[in-house]
């Protein structure tokens, strides 16, 4: 059995624990059976931001003739689209793992590892005379991600349907599409395919869409996702069946009893399950070691991100708690630190931001007015139009907004924008949010560049701390752009 100091399960973010450990002259290992760089590189963020963009450029072309422009969308290569998109992760993930087998002090084993005991495991291999080789680490980090949730609709077994993974690289637009999901996954590939042009049918649970937002913001994307959906909210998947090639969702109401109110039949050529994702921990054989997880099969830790295991750690999506890769990064540099110097750190969410890239785009940290309410917290808000920046009104974004929301001694305690440039306006209030005051006046007292979209995140702040003397920008009182 071949013993290494640190051996990572998952090429994804958590492989940066083993480089880190290389780099100290340690001996690492790491297990991935598919492509490096985790499901954020080749199946979730990029590939779909990617194709978000696409769709982008098609709604400004749509919305030229607002800002007195003709133009035309005359045709979609959508197979050149998904082809080059697919082309560019899969050349970085490839790029990633000539990276890790060219370190000297860092074994990629390719395959799928379960522990035969608390530190080692078994190496299910992808490659030729390597299966059934064992490996130990003095400590292990266990980094596998999450997988897409396939629900129990009844029906669902015999019936073709896509995931998200899956529904990246098509060949073919569908015409008609059926989605069932309401969350983030699902209004993103809404807009995306509802964009370019597809018949496309959102059944979600929530009275909603992206229920876990603000309410505000939670309004703004499901009134704009009706541009280029069909939006059933309050609907839960109930069965499905395939007849001639198509899939018909029969999905319901459900009345407060619980009982099965209204249902509505919805026929496409395709469905798309968009209803969450799963802890990769199944295949682990978890029950091995004295790692324990949650009743969603999600691994418990501690503040310093150790399991109930001694010397085994954990990261990423198997947590449960923020499911995006810059919050894997952050934890990946919390576990190495904890892990090879020993440093004791302990994770911190509260400033941890997250963004949706439908349109408009929408970007949020902090704590939301529901959930304000529902602690009997004290806060003040302000709720400003992108409109008040003269850049806002000059984009058009007329459903845009920026909500601040602080304590009443000015601690900032969540912000949410809906609008252009929105996941990149949001970085000032996270500094202001992660430094050691995280005050409004960290947003509303340095100087804002004339014109640009941030102005309007000084107006928010500038009222929301009450200046005395204000310079910030209102054009609301102007009617044309």
């Amino acid at each position: 059995m071949d013993e290494y100091d640190i051996v990572v399960i998952g090429g994804g973010s958590g492989s940066q624990v083993a480089t880190a450990a290389a780099r100290q002259g340690l001996e690492a290992a790491v297990i991935e059976r598919g492509p490096l760089g985790g499901a954020c590189v080749t199946r979730g963020c990029v590939p779909s931001k990617a194709l978000i963009h696409r769709a982008d450029i098609v709604d400004e072309l749509r919305r030229a003739d607002e800002f007195g422009i003709d133009a035309e969308t005359q045709a979609i290569d959508y197979a050149g689209i998904t082809s080059s998109i697919h082309d560019t992760v899969y050349e970085k993930a490839d790029r990633q793992a000539s990276s890790l087998r060219d370190n000297d002090n860092v074994v990629l084993y390719r395959g799928e590892g379960a522990f035969v005991d608390e530190r080692a495991l078994e190496i299910d291999s992808t490659e030729a005379g390597a299966d059934g080789e064992r490996i130990r680490g003095e400590s292990v980090v266990i980094a596998v991600g999450s997988q897409p949730l396939v629900p129990p609709i009844d029906g669902i077994e015999d019936v073709a349907f896509l995931t998200s993974d899956d529904a990246l690289y098509l060949d073919e637009r569908p015409d008609e599409l059926v989605i069932v999901g309401g969350g983030y996954i699902g209004t993103e590939l809404g807009y995306f395919f509802g964009a370019l042009g597809a018949d496309v049918s959102i059944v979600g649970r929530s009275d909603r869409l992206v229920p876990r937002e603000d309410d505000d913001v939670s309004a703004v994307v499901t009134e704009s996702l009706e541009t280029y959906c069909t939006v059933h909210t309050g609907y839960e998947a109930a069965s499905v069946d395939e007849a001639d090639d198509r899939v018909t969702v029969t999905a319901t109401v459900a009345d407060d009893d619980g009982s099965a109110g209204d249902s509505i039949e919805l026929t496409a050529d395709e469905l798309l399950l968009a209803t969450g994702r799963r802890p990769s921990t199944d295949a682990l054989d978890l029950e091995t070691t004295g790692v324990e997880v949650d009743e969603k099969g999600y691994v418990e830790t501690d503040e310093t991100l150790e399991t109930t295991a001694d010397g085994i750690w954990a990261l990423g999506d198997v947590l449960g708690v923020q499911p995006y890769k810059h919050a894997a990064d952050y934890e990946t540099k919390l576990v190495a630190a904890n892990v090879l110097d020993d440093a004791g750190e302990t994770v911190d969410y509260e400033a941890m931001p997250h963004a949706i890239f439908t349109s408009p785009q929408v970007a949020s940290v902090g704590q939301t007015e529901g959930e304000l309410e529902d602690d009997g917290r004290e806060y003040e808000a302000v709720k400003t139009p992108y409109e008040a920046a003269p850049l806002g009104l000059v984009f058009g974004a007329d459903d845009g907004f920026v909500k601040a929301i602080a304590s009443p001694d000015g601690e900032i305690l969540g912000c949410h924008i809906v609008g252009p440039q929105a996941s990149t306006l949001l970085h000032e209030v996270v500094v202001a949010m992660d430094s050691a005051e995280g005050a409004v006046d960290d947003v509303a007292e340095p100087v804002h560049v004339h014109p640009a979209l941030n102005e309007v995140l000084y107006s928010a702040f500038d009222e929301l701390a009450d200046a005395k003397y204000s310079t910030a920008p209102d054009w609301r009182d102007v009617t044309t752009r």
